[in-house]
């Protein structure tokens, strides 16, 4: 991200992802002059999914998104704002304001933001900054809330008939618990915030 300019505010957020036991959540802190569709790709890198679905914001029943790569004749007809023109300042400003981020309408996967804190950006802090946060993110293409507990219960028993095909569709070693934000943030200082363009 550019270097801070003075007295520029930045935002605390708190992200946490609906229907998941033990809870899934990230607390990030970006400039308030970042667009929406920016925040979209900071929550998916933070959070972990890899930006292969569809998603929007939902504020005061107005949903937000943005087309990707080759579908923008079909996304101008779902009526949506565009959240590449959305500057979030301008949406959300006040404490404890919240927005929905839906991501793959498929396992439907929904995600409450709570703005925590308005505050100053640092000069000699990186923004976007995952400074917390708990329990990895499910593994796309799961089955939605219900196929990741089902997920859980057979990673936890390895007699399970289901446990090898399970570990063979996971490809590495998945860890539920397993969250770093020191890892979270070297991603964030790539391009597009360490998430595929879209």
């Amino acid at each position: 991200m550019k270097l801070v300019v003075s007295n520029q505010l930045g935002y605390q957020f708190k992200v946490t992802l609906r229907d998941v036991k033990p809870t899934v959540w990230r607390r990030v802190i970006v400039p308030a002059e970042l667009t929406l569709h920016d925040l979209h790709k900071i929550i998916q890198t933070t959070m972990g999914w890899t930006n292969s679905h569809h998603h929007n914001f939902t504020k005061d029943k107005v949903h937000y998104s943005a087309p990707e790569s080759g579908d923008d004749d079909e996304w101008m007809s779902t009526g949506e704002s565009d959240s590449r023109k959305i500057i979030l300042k301008d949406l959300i400003s006040v404490e404890s304001d919240k927005l929905l981020y839906s991501y793959d309408f498929g396992d439907s996967w929904e995600h409450d933001i709570i703005l925590e804190k308005v505050i100053p950006l640092k000069p000699d802090v990186f923004y976007p900054v995952c400074t917390d946060g708990k329990m990895a993110c499910p593994p796309e293409d799961c089955g939605g809330a219900p196929g990741y507990e089902d997920l859980c219960k057979v990673l936890k028993n390895p007699k399970h008939p289901e446990y090898p095909d399970l570990i063979d569709w996971l490809g590495d070693v998945f860890d539920p618990a397993y969250f770093d934000p020191d890892e979270v943030n070297e991603f964030l200082r790539e391009p597009d915030f360490g998430t595929f363009s879209d």
